[in-house]
């Protein structure tokens, strides 16, 4: 067997230099099937965790907690179940339970999550390091409510006791290739549940108030960054406002796909080693808990050798952070200025925009939003990747899980933080400017438009050209050349009649 790597403590560059084996005397010895490992003494997890600890030094990034936090109300479910269906006695199945009610709490006691679930995102594609890192830390969580020492899970004595073996008992019936996706869906779930739909949500209500405060607010449109017909601000806004309606929906649909688990299909997808009804059992006990309605996957060889439906949330994802970019960089242009832009909105000034022109504002909320939406683009690239045939779906395992978990949850994360802060420090505050509006309409030579029915496209094309020459509007040359009676001029000319199809 190769050297067990040892990294020092005194390396400020290595992400875990504070696990170091170089002191003996804070470290205890267990063993797995490779042989004995040095363990720091005080940690939840065991030898196999400290393995991939040295074996991913890479980005010092863990699996993010969301995903710890799935893990733990996951192995409590296939605790239940395997009570239920009488393959664990009701002592262990109760001793993992409460030990995975300590992990989803955070481990205050025992100096937080980071510290006993150190392993990087980059490390087995599989996620085999983390199933056993969440196995480790519960048998050793047991032991302590046990009065046993830490690392005494796999003594023979005390197994033959009642404790709790991380393989044996804490992963029964379970394999890391169907605990894994299946956490990575519990948690993004929750994510999407608790924190997207309600921020998605503030900024669809918000859109919606401004949709219908600024609807009598007439303006000119805008197309190819020209001229246009004329279009009310309100309308401009409803649009967003369905846009957010749309990622609600998107949303909902996200939820359906993610609450199909592929617990219970074990190491390929045949359920080798576990019950027949235990994934539908699992699935039952998650939708009571968490109340979102998990369900057993209908294929679990779908399910599990490849993860089409996270690269479909995550494309969910991915066009919502089109849309807030689009809203964002509306607001941008419609808030240039303020005396040499479009002008027609007023954004809130939240911060000087400049070290060198006083009294300058720039719009940076837009700005930090639209790039989150890069990120969330990213890391939809990043997830699409992984999921491709030949590089993260490989036959009969998808093998990039732990990045895809990282991706998809700071998309939903990031989309969920700018949507409330997108809401708060620039929508709520937003104004129009119904002075600018009104006075750049007038000025267009695309209300020509609404006179080609009239005297003829050729003709208001003409006009619109001539009016462009002299400086003057349209409306003044049409008066000036008589081109049509004042009285139906002003009808044809009337920019809230030309925002609605004619009755």
């Amino acid at each position: 067997m190769r050297p067990t790597p040892n990294y020092d403590s005194s390396n400020r560059n290595h992400p875990y230099g504070e696990y170091s084996m170089s002191d003996s005397t804070n470290t205890r010895i267990e063993k797995d099937s490779m042989g004995e490992m040095p363990v720091p003494a005080d940690v939840l997890y065991g030898a196999s965790t400290q393995r991939a600890v040295l074996n991913f030094p890479v980005s010092g990034r863990p699996v993010p907690e969301e995903v710890i936090r799935a893990y733990a109300h996951l192995k409590a479910a296939c605790a239940e179940a395997n009570r239920r269906l009488g393959k664990l006695d009701d002592a262990r199945a109760e001793a993992i339970e409460a030990a995975c009610r300590e992990i989803d709490r955070g481990l205050p006691d025992h100096g937080g999550l980071k510290r006993h679930f150190p392993i990087d995102i980059f490390q087995t594609g599989s996620g085999t390091s983390t199933n056993m890192n969440v196995n480790e830390v519960i048998a050793n969580l047991v032991c302590l409510a046990r009065g046993e020492p830490i690392g005494h899970s796999k003594d023979p004595a005390y197994i033959e006791k009642g404790g709790v073996h991380p393989n044996d008992h804490a992963n029964m019936g379970q394999s890391s290739n169907d605990t894994f996706p299946t956490a990575m869906h519990i948690a993004a779930a929750r994510a999407i549940k608790d924190d997207l739909l309600p921020a998605i949500e503030k900024i669809e209500a918000e859109l919606t108030k401004k949709a219908e405060a600024f609807d009598g607010i007439v303006k000119i449109g805008r197309t190819h960054l020209q001229d246009a017909t004329p279009i009310r601000l309100g309308q401009e806004f409803s649009g967003y406002a369905a846009q957010m309606t749309h990622a609600k929906e998107r949303m909902h649909r996200a939820l359906h796909v993610l609450s199909e688990l592929p617990i219970g299909g074990t190491a390929v997808g045949t359920g080798i080693n576990t019950h027949k009804d235990f994934g539908s059992l699992v699935a039952a006990e998650l939708t009571e808990e968490l109340g979102i309605h998990f369900r057993e996957a209908a294929n679990h060889f779908e399910a599990q050798h490849a993860k089409d439906g996270l690269v479909e949330v995550s494309g969910d994802l991915k066009t919502i952070a089109v849309s807030i970019s689009k809203i964002a960089n509306d607001i941008r242009w419609l808030g240039s200025g303020p005396r040499c832009g479009i002008g027609e909105l007023k954004l809130p000034a939240v911060q000087p925009g400049s070290s060198i022109m006083p009294g300058k504002v720039n719009p940076v909320i837009c700005e930090s939003a639209m790039m989150v939406c890069c990120q969330v683009i990213g890391n939809d690239a990043t997830t699409t990747a992984a999921g491709l045939g030949g590089i993260g779906s490989l036959l009969d395992l998808s093998l990039a899980m732990p990045v895809m978990a990282s991706a998809v949850l700071d998309s939903i994360h990031l989309l969920a933080r700018t949507c409330h802060v997108f809401t708060d420090n620039l929508l709520a505050g937003l104004e129009a400017d119904e002075e600018r509006c009104a006075s750049l309409i007038e000025g267009s030579l695309a209300m020509c438009t609404s006179l080609a029915p009239v005297i003829g496209y050729d003709a208001a094309a003409a006009l619109a050209k001539r009016a462009y020459a002299t400086g003057k509007t349209v409306r003044e040359l049409a008066l000036e050349e008589k081109i049509l009676d004042p009285a139906e001029l002003d009808r044809l000319l009337d920019p809230l009649a030309m925002t609605h199809p004619e009755g």
